[in-house]
């Protein structure tokens, strides 16, 4: 259930490059963190090149796009590798998606305690625990 925001800048202006870069995050983020895509959000804004700079030169000089995506997942969810793997390959497909990226494109994985984050009304550990629950063995050693 992740929720991700994702700012970018880009020369490249289709009708469809908002919804080409949420489909792009939904698919890498499934495939790599393991998220359902029926419960990720994401938030797509783009940003003019003249107003987003970079090593002290804006992008529309520089002719270079860049981004910003951040992710919010449940602590502990996702390994170390997953993440390092997950970072590699949305710069990559971004990349592709907004042309040549300034090496100034970030991405950062929050992860936040389960007890502070959920949707719908419940925290993620509440979930999990009713999860637990439902599922827990019964005792036949009596």
């Amino acid at each position: 259930m992740p929720l991700i925001t994702v700012s970018y800048s880009s020369p490249r202006q289709t009708p469809s490059l908002k919804a080409d870069i949420a489909a792009a995050v939904t698919n890498l983020t499934a495939k790599i963190l393991h998220k359902d895509p029926k419960v990720t959000a994401i938030i797509v804004k783009s940003v003019d090149p003249a107003d987003w700079f970079a090593g002290g030169k804006s992008l529309a000089e520089q002719k270079l796009a860049s981004f910003w995506l951040d992710i919010h997942v449940t602590e502990g969810t996702n390994t170390k590798d997953e993440k390092a793997a997950y970072i590699a390959a949305m710069f990559t497909r971004l990349g592709e998606l907004l042309g040549p990226l300034h090496n100034e494109s970030y991405l950062h994985v929050d992860e936040v305690r389960g007890d502070a984050y959920g949707f719908a009304g419940l925290t993620q550990e509440r979930r999990y625990i009713a999860g637990k629950l439902q599922v827990a063995p019964h005792d036949k050693a009596a």
